[in-house]
């Protein structure tokens, strides 16, 4: 469960809990109808069948003799079939067929039908057997062998021919369906079929359906638990998701697919992820754009006097030692074939620094100008630094300097790509010609969370304090000598500065006991 949601307002909770109950209630509805109209829906289901029985066997009476083998057998199946007891009669109570052994009783009980029977009672009234004349008020009515149970009944039907009703027999204690009444061709008819004690079915039945509802209950909740998962799972994904987005990280996408409405608004989450961040891309370019104009006026007055001024000054040496050399060879100081390579030596090695002076002045103007606009956009800083690293290799070796980089893992960061490879090279650069001891140079990425530093040490000779605020203006050398010896223009650093202060990033220096680390910051790129 996502941090911050209580389990009471999860939906996969409420899912399952809302699944779970419907499933109690619709068994729990089943074992209350099965309660309340079971019995009647079988009683009902049971006078059907004793009309049934009683319609055939009048059509049988008037085909067929009662006597006969044929209408025995039938009768015999009919009663097994529906589970019937039948007794016929003549009009004198002699037995003309019967389906029970103890057919004295079942002639009996239909004497005794016949004698209280009264036509007026309609269907549905409760009526107690009429008493004999003899009847003392005793359960029993009678005496001996003829001595008949009272049994309270409850009258279904009533038709001219016959009546059914439902009765309990205390000496059987037993409840029945009973016909009673006379066939089309005279005849008297009695049938019964026990209702096979249906309030010990019910309860019986109520309580298999409430073990079978337990074992569904917990069953269901099971699997509701799982399934509700699986239906939450695509939308705590989303919530991630738009939880990463608000804060800046459009990394974030959502995988589970799907043709539903949820893989839909996953997609369209995906849509509106890239948007965004290509928008906050262009409103950061934007952004350094505005920075930009608003100093930009101030600086160009300053920037164009000191930068001739410096130009004069850096070109005046190369230019001098050019000229000299060229006048050497033209008044033929050179006279040997290694005289005349050493100088034309010298001339070329001049040149080719005046190119690059030229270059990096050129550089330099562009960017302090604005002439090169920012493109701020979201990269992976290891694998820019990584390749520099690889490109450099060469010139590395060329100073024996030792490079470590141990970074490995994608670290994103806002800026312009091409404007970071150039403040890391000219720092890489810096920190490889000017590396001394060991000429180790160690490169680290340290991640605050919403800035990423980046710092390139390199042993060696730490910067005097009172150069530390200078070693960024344009053509200072804090070690003229040492300068020269590799190649330097002093503009290096100059552009670093530039780029950053383009950026609106903090950069600068730091002085340890064993060497100088150079460092510049970015924005996390979540």
């Amino acid at each position: 469960m996502k941090k911050g949601i209580h389990w009471k307002n999860s939906i996969h909770v409420q899912l399952a809990a809302i699944f779970i109950l419907l499933l109690i209630t619709v068994v729990a509805a089943s074992v209350f109808i099965n309660s309340v109209f079971l019995q009647g829906y079988y009683i009902s289901n049971k006078q059907k069948q004793i009309e049934d029985a009683y319609d055939t066997m009048n059509r049988l009476s008037l085909n067929y003799e009662i006597s006969s083998e044929e209408y025995r057998s039938r009768l015999d199946r009919l009663a097994n079939d529906g589970n019937l007891s039948v007794v016929i009669a003549d009009p004198g109570m002699n037995i003309l067929c019967t389906t029970e052994r103890e057919s004295d009783k079942m002639i009996t009980r239909l004497l005794w039908r016949i004698i209280s029977g009264d036509i007026r009672n309609e269907p549905g009234s409760i009526f107690d057997m009429p008493k004999r004349e003899d009847d003392t008020g005793s359960d029993d009515a009678g005496s001996g062998e003829n001595k008949i149970p009272r049994m309270k009944e409850k009258l279904l039907t009533a038709t001219d021919n016959y009546r059914i009703s439902t009765s309990t027999d205390p000496a059987m204690r037993s409840d029945y369906i009973e016909l009673w009444g006379y066939l089309d061709n005279g005849n008297l008819i009695f049938i019964r079929t026990p209702l096979e004690s249906i309030r010990e079915s019910v309860s019986i039945s109520n309580r298999f359906m409430l073990y079978i509802t337990i074992l569904i209950a917990v069953i269901g909740a099971v699997v509701m638990w799982f399934v509700s998962r699986r239906i939450t799972e695509p939308i705590l994904e989303l919530t991630d998701i738009s939880d990463r987005m608000a804060h800046m990280d459009f990394d974030a996408k959502y995988t589970s697919g799907g043709k539903n409405e949820i893989g839909q608004l996953g997609e369209h989450m995906n849509e509106m992820s890239l948007r965004l961040e290509e928008s906050i891309a262009e409103l950061k370019s934007a952004n350094a754009e505005l920075q930009k104009d608003i100093e930009k006026k101030e600086q160009i007055e300053s920037m164009r006097s000191e930068f001739i001024s410096n130009v004069s000054h850096e070109l005046k040496t190369p230019i001098a030692l050019i000229s000299g050399y060229a006048e050497g060879l033209r008044d033929g100081i050179a006279s040997g074939d290694e005289d005349r390579d050493e100088y034309l030596g010298v001339i070329i090695d001049e040149s080719e620094k005046m190119g690059r002076l030229v270059s990096s002045l050129m550089e330099l103007n562009h960017i302090e100008y604005g002439n090169d606009p920012v493109e701020m956009k979201r990269f992976d800083l290891t694998g820019l630094i990584s390749g520099i690293l690889a490109s450099s290799d060469i010139m590395i070796k060329q100073y024996g300097a030792q490079v470590a980089f141990d970074d490995t893992e994608p670290l994103y960061v806002w800026s312009d790509e091409m404007k970071t490879e150039t403040v890391f090279t000219n720092l890489l650069t810096n920190a490889v010609h000017y590396c001394k001891g060991e000429k180790k140079v160690d490169i680290t990425l340290t991640d605050s969370g919403d800035d990423v530093r980046v710092q390139i040490f390199n042993t060696g000779d730490p910067i005097p304090e009172e150069s530390m605020e200078r070693i960024w203006d344009k053509f200072y050398k804090v070690d003229k000598a040492r300068t020269r010896e590799v190649g330097g223009s002093g503009v290096g650093l100059s552009i670093v500065k530039a780029v950053m202060e383009t950026l609106n990033k903090p950069y600068g220096v730091i002085n340890y006991d064993n060497g100088v680390g150079f460092w510049f910051e970015l924005e996390r790129g979540r």
